[in-house]
């Protein structure tokens, strides 16, 4: 009935004021308390699952955006995290909404979906699974080609309400939190919700191999080799490949071009609710 009601409602356009965008294997976890931060959002998944998990005394709510990479570290990871929040409160419960992935061919989302409710049921801790609309659940088909319904959602947390959501802006440093991805990362937490600080790496990898020979691929090649999905995916996925991929031939080695000091990019909300960066040397 939940995943019913959720697919019914019309993806809401995110504005970046008050806008905590989590990217593929990110996560943040922040409290109603929060100044800077009252939505957290992802979308893109496709295969993917974003997963919210809230406590209901505390408010405490993080949101993530999985891919199947290490789901049972992951979850470990994001439970800590809520509950690093929580531990004053002795009344409520920690609540979790999965949303994502859609009847694909490979099934590489009713794997996701078992790890996620597996490693769910492994924790210590009674979870409530509130949201369930995955795989399945979140399936429409067209000319016998299968998509998801919600590609992305977003989380109030000053309210809780999570609902299905497109966000015009992904960053900031978009293209260098994705090559972070796409060279391997392991799940990352962005925030720091007691400074109400975004901070981004510091990142290091190696030379990308074979970079020069994918951006020369056209489209549907890129497409075809470099998605879990290709059928599916949101038509900005190759320039957002392209673009990736772009960032990683020019900064080969980060740790002289992007971190030279080894600190994080430091971001902080502004006056008009808009993520601005921090010079290092305040810190």
């Amino acid at each position: 009935e939940k995943a019913k009601l959720l697919r019914s409602q019309p993806a809401q356009i995110v504005e970046p004021k008050g806008l905590l965008y989590v990217q593929q294997r990110e996560f943040a976890v922040t409290t109603p308390k929060d100044g800077s931060v009252s939505i957290l959002g992802s979308d893109d998944a496709t295969t993917c699952h974003i997963v919210v998990l809230r406590h209901t005394g505390s408010g405490a709510t993080c949101l993530t955006h999985c891919d199947g990479s290490d789901t049972e570290a992951e979850v470990s990871l994001i439970m800590s995290s809520v509950k690093s929040f929580s531990n004053s409160t002795g009344c409520g419960r920690l609540e979790v909404h999965l949303v994502g992935g859609f009847n694909d061919d490979r099934q590489l989302s009713q794997k996701l979906t078992n790890q996620l409710l597996r490693a769910f049921d492994l924790q210590p801790e009674d979870v409530h699974l509130v949201t369930f609309c995955v795989t399945e659940l979140n399936d429409r088909e067209e000319q016998d080609i299968h998509f998801p319904i919600i590609y992305g959602i977003a989380v109030n947390v000053k309210t809780a309400e999570i609902f299905p959501a497109t966000f015009p802006e992904k960053g900031p440093d978009e293209d260098l939190r994705s090559a972070h991805v796409l060279t391997g990362a392991p799940l990352t937490n962005i925030y720091d919700a007691k400074t109400e600080q975004l901070q981004i790496g510091p990142y290091f990898w190696g030379p990308f191999p074979h970079v020069d020979f994918w951006l020369e691929q056209d489209d549907a090649q890129i497409l075809q080799n470099l998605s879990t999905s290709p059928l599916a995916e949101p038509p900005h996925f190759v320039s957002h490949i392209r673009s990736t991929l772009t960032f990683l031939k020019e900064h080969p080695f980060p740790s002289q071009s992007l971190f030279p000091d080894r600190k994080p990019r430091i971001y902080k909300k502004n006056e008009e609710g808009l993520w601005e960066q921090v010079c290092s040397d305040k810190i």
